[in-house]
């Protein structure tokens, strides 16, 4: 299975995209602001930046913080912990993906929680027969 996170509007603090799985458009996302990473974590500032591009593999793993199953990714450069959530603005986001049914695409998400469990639900459903990945591009 194959997540895409297609980044295509970048504002001052945040950062909106589209995720698509297989192909098929999904759910639009929000995240906090994209920072430079490439020379390493100094332009990092903790809970406002987004993860750097590139592939990442997924699991499908009970989060304490939010006391349920949520997608983690692994082996994100310079973070631990990122998951895929709901949530509203790049203010609930803490370097997290956040996705949601509906949005204006520059300062907000909304209609969270039926995208998170629908997410959630399919990839139990796949995850012990193939690897899951997402790979998060610029538009």
């Amino acid at each position: 299975m194959e997540l895409k996170l297609i980044r295509s509007v970048f504002n001052a603090d945040s950062t909106f995209g589209k995720l698509y799985i297989n192909g098929a458009f999904y759910a639009y996302t929000c995240e906090d602001k994209v920072r430079d990473l490439s020379g390493g974590c100094g332009n990092k500032i903790k809970n406002e930046t987004a993860i750097d591009f590139g592939k990442y593999e997924v699991a499908l793993t009970f989060s304490n913080h939010f006391q349920k199953y949520l997608p983690l990714l692994l082996n994100v450069k310079c973070f631990e912990g990122i998951r895929i959530h709901g949530g509203n603005t790049a203010a609930d986001s803490e370097g997290c993906i956040l996705v949601g049914a509906e949005s204006d695409m520059k300062s907000k998400i909304w209609n969270c929680a039926s995208k998170v469990a629908n997410l959630v639900a399919l990839l139990k459903s796949i995850e012990k027969k193939e690897k899951i990945f997402i790979e998060i591009v610029k538009d």
